[in-house]
């Protein structure tokens, strides 16, 4: 005996009729009829007395009373399991930029947790060493694209890149004077803002050499030298953007990880950071 005819065994036994079970179940009573009728077939007896008054239990319908609860209980408890999967729940390790996280994803986290109270971040800046492959996190918003692995990758903006600084050395700068840079430590040298900044030192060294754009920002602020930022951190600076065009532009990338990315609290996130980058496009493309 399936679920199916279970369910409308025990509705017919509870209700006494066939009429009751029908709107218990919203189903027609020619298909109650013939379920219960196919039934008695598949099992060789007879399930039920009909009577003028309706239907009442024959000793082998009785007997068949706990093994159909059984299976009741059973659809029931899957159901509610099914439910609790389907709840946006749980903790959802996301790699990034530190730019990004710090920038857009913190800010806007507050609406995300307030929609999914239940749910908790992990955020890792350190994106470099982060391998979604092995199950080191489960999405990522990351500057480049992988180029192989078991994941799902999705092209959200285009990020520009200025010139940015205090407002004496950006006129300096713009006039053709020789101005100090702040570049990046020899460990991110394959970059390609690094490998910009290198071809336009020509020889000379950085002013200061960093591993974070957080920190040639701030270089920049209080007037040690020019830096090469994404447009959306080197606006939120307030400094002067130089008239140089840098020609760069790097693509926002969600990555994530195929077995996950059908798991509701996973998909809630992969969601937030589309609708997230999507109302910022303007600021990154520059």
């Amino acid at each position: 005996m399936n679920w199916d005819d279970a369910r409308v065994f025990l509705s017919v036994a509870r209700a006494g009729s066939l009429r009751g079970a029908a709107e218990t179940l919203d189903l027609g009573l020619a298909t109650v009829a013939r379920r219960i009728e196919r039934l008695e077939a598949a099992l060789g007896v007879p399930l039920f007395l009909r009577h003028q008054s309706g239907y009442r239990l024959s000793d082998e319908g009785a007997a068949l009373v706990p093994r159909a609860e059984a299976l009741e209980t059973a659809a029931h408890a899957f159901g509610a399991g099914a439910s609790a999967r389907s709840q946006v729940a749980g903790q959802v390790r996301l790699a990034t930029a530190e730019t990004l996280a710090s920038n857009l994803i913190l800010p806007a986290l507050p609406r995300l947790l307030g929609r999914h109270p239940q749910l908790s971040l992990a955020i890792s800046t350190d994106i470099a060493s982060v391998d979604l492959n092995r199950h080191e996190a489960d999405l990522a918003l990351r500057m480049q694209a992988p180029v192989h692995g078991n994941v799902t990758r999705q092209r959200l903006a285009r990020v520009g890149y200025g010139v940015y600084g205090s407002p004496d050395l950006v006129a300096a700068h713009d006039r053709g004077a020789e101005v100090p840079l702040i570049g990046w430590d020899a460990s991110h040298a394959n970059l390609l803002v690094a490998r910009w900044i290198t071809a336009r030192l020509a020889g000379r060294p950085p002013v200061l050499a960093t591993t974070t754009l957080s920190a040639q920002a701030q270089a920049a602020r209080i007037g040690l030298g020019l830096a090469v930022l994404p447009d959306f951190l080197g606006r939120g600076t307030g400094l002067p953007r130089a008239r140089e065009q840098t020609g760069m532009t790097q693509d926002i990338w969600l990555v994530i990880h195929r077995d996950l990315a059908t798991v509701p609290r996973v998909r809630a996130v992969a969601g937030f950071l589309r609708d997230l980058i999507a109302e910022h496009r303007a600021l990154l493309n520059g």
